[in-house]
């Protein structure tokens, strides 16, 4: 892979605050997000979700081609992730944490092979490392049909 990448993720509106993710890879499936009760339906997972499943998605991958690549037998692996939401200064909601429990199945390996992935994963997971230095984002807004003119943010 070279030093920079990009990819593009399309969201429509369904229903209520239903959207449907569709992502820019041959064979995914859409997904449904959505808000929790009384704003939306709980349809889908809601933002705050998905950043909690992507981390523990990508740390757990990165554990485990660690493993496979130090050939460490995996049996299975178990991965838990929870989020701790909670309000500002202003009174807004935020994610203040994740904490992660990844639990792999092994049966008998070298205490030096897993205590080396131990040592290395964590870096080498994109989301995580993103997340701990902070994402620049960026936010464009162009509303459509407000007078037949095209707003700009």
């Amino acid at each position: 892979m070279s030093g920079s990448e990009s990819f593009t993720l399309t969201m429509n509106l369904e229903d209520g605050y239903e959207f449907l993710v569709e992502f820019d890879e041959e064979g995914v499936p859409p997904l449904l997000i959505d808000e929790p009760a009384p704003l939306g339906e709980g349809a889908g997972p809601n933002a705050s979700r998905l950043l909690a499943a992507a981390v523990g998605n990508c740390l757990s991958a990165s554990a485990l081609y660690c493993l496979r690549r130090a050939r460490v037998e995996v049996n299975g692996m178990r991965t838990s992730v929870s989020g701790r939401l909670e309000r500002n200064e202003a009174g807004r909601l935020r994610v203040r944490g994740i904490q992660v429990r990844i639990v792999p199945e092994i049966d008998d390996a070298p205490h030096g092979r897993i205590q080396r992935c131990l040592e290395l994963f964590e870096d080498y997971c994109v989301v995580t490392q993103s997340v701990r230095d902070g994402i620049d984002v960026e936010v464009q807004v162009d509303v459509e049909g407000a007078g037949g003119e095209r707003l700009r943010q």
